[in-house]
């Protein structure tokens, strides 16, 4: 078994490596466009250089000393930007190289080095993105998720999820790709937030008794929307309308029709939340 002394000098010999690894993967970076930085591709490099550390026999030389990360001192660095000096980056990426040594070196986890992993994981995914640095902010928020499930953390599963499902849009191009994306999100939160929709069926409802009281004819307001709101569940009989202006037979097929898709929508949503499926 090692000495203290001589595992403390193993520990700065990884540190140093990863330090380096990370100012040569920072040089990478800083000659790729800017464009390139959210393609997945620009994780290339990033990978070889956490497989060559952790190809190092020095990892099991360390082993584990209770319930603390192995590289404490790189995540407190990691956050410290200052941007527009040189290789400003580096702390940052030594910060996410060090935390995917421990993800998938060959020391185990503990259920509590789990949890600080997962917290520097999300620390470091924010940081990422601020960063510029979209395709590396995808990879610490997935390995969050992944940590969390491990956990048995749902919420915290679903909070990271959701931050994966944004981080992952802004990592896409061209922009214009981007869009289905914001509008999910916008929705229900990529599905992690199915109580959203029924702030849109909300919406839906005024915007539908709004433009039926325009087209209302002879009916009475009252009437109109009582019928906007039966018939977004149900499709009403033509009769309902025939004392109404041209326009509100189409308004409330196209009612009926979002109102299948909303509801239906919102209770999958919902069973996929609660039943975690």
């Amino acid at each position: 078994m090692p000495t203290a002394d001589e595992r403390w000098g193993r520990l700065n010999s990884v540190i140093e490596n990863i330090e380096d690894r990370a100012a040569r993967h920072t040089e990478k970076i800083d000659s790729t466009g800017a464009a390139d930085l959210s393609k997945p591709t620009v994780l290339d490099d990033f990978h070889g250089r956490v497989e060559a550390l952790i190809d190092r026999s020095e990892l099991l030389g360390l082993g584990r000393r209770g319930n603390r990360l192995m590289f404490v001192a790189l995540y407190e660095k990691a956050p410290q930007l200052t941007p527009g000096t040189e290789a400003w980056r580096t702390p940052l990426l030594a910060g996410l190289l060090a935390a995917e040594v421990e993800f998938r070196g060959p020391l185990r986890l503990s259920q509590t080095q789990n949890v600080l992993l997962a917290t520097e994981f999300e620390t470091l995914a924010e940081e990422l993105r601020k960063a510029g640095l979209p395709a590396h902010a995808v990879l610490a928020w997935r390995r969050a998720v992944a940590l969390h499930r491990l956990t048995e953390d749902v919420q915290a599963e679903d909070r990271c999820g959701l931050a994966l499902a944004r981080a992952r849009r802004r990592a896409t191009t061209p922009a214009w790709r981007r869009i289905p994306g914001a509008i999910s999100d916008l929705l229900c939160g990529y599905g992690y937030r199915p109580f959203w929709l029924l702030g849109w069926v909300a919406v839906q409802l005024v915007v539908f008794s709004l433009l039926g009281l325009a087209w209302r004819g002879t009916v009475s307001r009252g009437d109109v929307i009582y019928l906007c709101t039966v018939g977004f569940l149900n499709p009403l009989d033509p009769g309902n309308t025939k004392d109404m202006a041209a326009p509100a037979e189409a308004l409330f097929a196209v009612e009926a029709w979002l109102g299948v898709v909303s509801i239906s929508v919102f209770f999958a949503l919902l069973v996929r939340k609660w039943f975690r499926l």
